[in-house]
């Protein structure tokens, strides 16, 4: 899981921004290591045929995905060319509300520079997954129904007119997302769903809709990245982040208890 890939980031921005180099060694050492990208739309679909024992479309040995939350400008600038030159692809999760030129649908407020709607078609033509990641950026577990609806609703909406296909796959805001937030998800046609947690995906552990991703930030070497790629030394590397979800997942079921009771 991306944010931002920038040599300079904006203020609020610097812990999940990697700097271009740094990306771009990461994008060798998968190559080094065997892996071949994919997106999560290729990924979900492969799981849920092969649980219903129908034939699947053949993955490479070693799959990996690359998400990227939010929709920075960077993307664009500096992500789809580093992809290209290594022959990689990746899913990247839009929050509508947040794009350069939202015009009065703007909502929400961006820590940095974002896409243009012209820039996101640019990008979805060149085999980027594009996925839905709400209209504002809230924390959807947090919403009451009908606010949840619009927010996914005017996201998806917006997307699948303007870049004329239909959207796969969803990322959660801020990684957060209760029962109710993944029925609301499911309901609206995704496929599949990410949240965070630091741990590798497996659909048998976490369901489609609560997929697992690791976290890459600017301090993460390369290394780390060569090791948690493999799925080596994840407790070293996320212990913190770990404890801390735990944390904040005790907090937001007593404060969903709290808004229902």
């Amino acid at each position: 899981m991306y944010h931002s890939v920038h040599a300079d980031p904006a203020p609020g921005t610097e812990r999940l921004s990697v700097p271009p180099a740094a990306f771009a060694a990461q994008l060798t050492a998968l190559r080094d290591l065997g892996f071949t990208t994919i997106t999560m739309a290729a990924l979900v679909e492969h799981w849920r045929l092969r649980a219903t024992g129908r034939e699947t479309p053949g993955l490479p040995d070693r799959p990996v995905v690359l998400t990227f939350d939010d929709g920075y400008a960077d993307f664009h600038q500096t992500v789809l060319p580093l992809l290209a030159e290594h022959r990689a692809t990746a899913s990247l999760y839009v929050t509508t509300g947040w794009l350069a030129d939202a015009g009065p649908q703007q909502a929400g407020r961006p820590l940095g520079s974002t896409l243009s709607w012209g820039q996101l078609t640019e990008i979805a033509a060149e085999g980027v997954e594009i996925g839905g990641h709400s209209h504002s950026h809230p924390q959807l577990d947090q919403l009451p129904c009908k606010l949840l609806s619009n927010e996914l609703t005017l996201n998806q909406n917006l997307l699948e007119q303007r870049l004329q296909q239909q959207l796969s796959t969803f990322g959660y805001p801020f990684g957060y997302s209760d029962a109710a937030v993944r029925r609301a998800v499911r309901g609206h046609g995704y496929t599949g769903a990410c949240a965070v947690a630091n741990a590798l995906a497996d659909p048998r552990q976490q369901g489609p809709y609560a997929l697992s991703r690791l976290t890459v930030r600017r301090g993460t070497t390369l290394p780390d990245f060569r090791a948690l790629v493999q799925g080596r030394t994840l407790t070293r590397l996320y212990a913190r982040d770990r404890a801390l979800t735990r944390g904040y997942a005790l907090t937001r079921r007593a404060q969903g208890l709290l808004r229902t009771g």
